[in-house]
């Protein structure tokens, strides 16, 4: 396992859609590990494939809530319900944090890191974040959906 580089702002391949993942292999596994390991350096609650330079449809979320982290691979947004404001940031954009509208609720559905196909509905941070790391697989970020006069700068 290894930590990666992280691809952050003003990065081209941000803006690149990402391709479906054709079989599940080692070199899939290996990234698989790479990604949670990185996502957890960096207290991440997401990780797209795209973020760390690899144009493959996957990511992986933690919510840090005992059940570890969960792999997505060609995950699909089936249904969506409601709204919600949240205030988000991206492993991308260091210290930048707005609000948006994101789903208050998510269906959606993924290939697991064993190559079996899931289902999850999810609310909340989990519906967040699923939509988050989506947008990242389609070339989207956080930035190009703010609520106007809500971007904030932290000092590290």
């Amino acid at each position: 396992m290894a930590v990666r580089n992280l691809r952050i702002d003003g990065d081209d391949i941000l803006s690149k859609k990402s391709r479906e993942i054709e079989k599940i292999d080692e070199r899939i596994q290996e990234l698989i590990d790479d990604m949670i390991e990185t996502m957890h350096k960096y207290n991440g609650v997401g990780l797209a494939g795209v973020q760390v330079g690899v144009l493959k449809r996957i990511f992986v979320i933690d919510l840090y809530d005992n059940n570890g982290p969960i792999v997505f691979i060609n995950p699909k947004i089936i249904k969506t319900k409601g709204k919600q404001e949240v205030t988000e940031g991206c492993l991308s954009f260091p210290n930048q944090f707005a609000k948006i509208i994101r789903p208050a609720e998510v269906v959606a559905e993924y290939t697991d890191r064993n190559g079996k196909r899931m289902q999850v509905k999810a609310k909340e941070l989990l519906a967040q974040a699923i939509c988050h790391e989506y947008d990242h697989l389609e070339g989207e970020v956080f930035v190009d959906k703010i609520i106007p006069g809500t971007m904030e700068y932290m000092e590290e």
